[in-house]
């Protein structure tokens, strides 16, 4: 929800920089939130750049950013994103993680791109929630806290989390928020911006390509399913997802039922149990963090659908 009052279309998005962030990463993430108030002639995002101090913050290249803010203060945000490269894994900073907690405690959506995930997760803040992170830093998170949701993915939306593996994979990553905000068509004129026209899932390359996995080239398919893979843990509704395929709810059903076999929401539904599923297996999460984590209202409505879906309850899978 924008908090800003006089532009209900507007967001305020913190931009946490890490001294020797990744510059790609960077451009990937802000870039995309540029071209929106460009093409759209107005200003959907106002962008907030933050450091410890006031002074120039260096990147990994030759480049700096100079914040507007320092950590600590009072910003409104919509979202805040931590950007970071380096070595992560070592960050220390008490009231760094301190004013992340409270802009989580706020009901600010946070984002973490390339090392920016593991600052999250070393303040505290990816408890039960599915993420990602920049491969080269994988393994090292897994050491530090094995306890965590990590997926090998370009990037993970979990509720009011956001975490991106970083390189040019913030700009999928924007294409799915600017699609949730403004709609599919405006998404695509900015990833045209950039020349991006070839968009990947969430998932990424760690699995076969969208067509493959769903089975139909159909536009208006594979847009909505792009869009259910990018919002397993907060479902959206089938008006949400006929929306951004271009198509009435009608229209939809019939294109799912035709190519598919199933409903939207039906296809919707068995999308969410393959991930629980992977969780029961992949995780030590109880029932209940795994229902969340995939969109269900309650352990035993999660339980449920599950029995009717593969014949025994999650506990017995397990």
């Amino acid at each position: 929800m924008d908090k800003t009052g006089s532009n209900p279309l507007k967001r305020r998005i913190g931009v946490l920089l890490i001294d020797g962030f990744a510059m790609m990463s960077y451009a990937s993430l802000v870039e995309p939130m540029r071209a929106a108030n460009l093409l759209s002639r107005r200003r959907l995002y106002d962008i907030i750049h933050v450091g410890r101090a006031l002074e120039p913050i260096a990147s990994s290249g030759a480049a700096s950013v100079t914040p507007q803010a320092r950590i600590g203060a009072e910003m409104k945000l919509d979202y805040l994103f931590v950007v970071a490269g380096g070595d992560p894994t070592g960050f220390n900073h008490a009231p760094t993680f301190a004013w992340l907690s409270r802009q989580a405690l706020a009901g600010v959506s946070l984002g973490g791109v390339s090392g920016g995930p593991i600052i999250l997760a070393l303040a505290g803040l990816m408890t039960g929630r599915r993420m990602t992170v920049h491969w080269e830093h994988a393994a090292a998170l897994a050491e530090i806290s094995p306890h965590l949701l990590l997926d090998r993915s370009l990037f993970v939306i979990d509720r009011d989390r956001l975490t991106c593996a970083g390189g040019t994979a913030p700009m999928d990553m924007m294409h799915a928020l600017i699609t949730r905000h403004h709609g599919a068509p405006f998404a695509r004129m900015v990833s045209d911006w950039f020349m991006h026209t070839e968009i990947r899932p969430s998932v990424g390359p760690q699995r076969g390509g969208l067509v493959e996995r769903v089975g139909s080239r159909n536009a208006a398919i594979l847009e909505a399913v792009r869009a259910m893979e990018a919002n397993v843990a907060e479902p959206l509704d089938l008006d949400a997802l006929a929306g951004i395929a271009g198509l009435s709810p009608r229209q939809l059903n019939r294109l799912f039922r035709d190519k598919l076999g199933r409903s939207t929401m039906r296809y919707y539904r068995d999308l969410r149990l393959d991930k629980a599923q992977s969780l029961l297996r992949n995780s030590s999460l109880s029932l209940t963090e795994i229902a969340l984590a995939c969109g269900f209202a309650s352990s035993s409505h999660f339980s449920r659908a599950y029995a009717a879906s593969f014949g025994q309850p999650p506990s017995a899978y397990r």
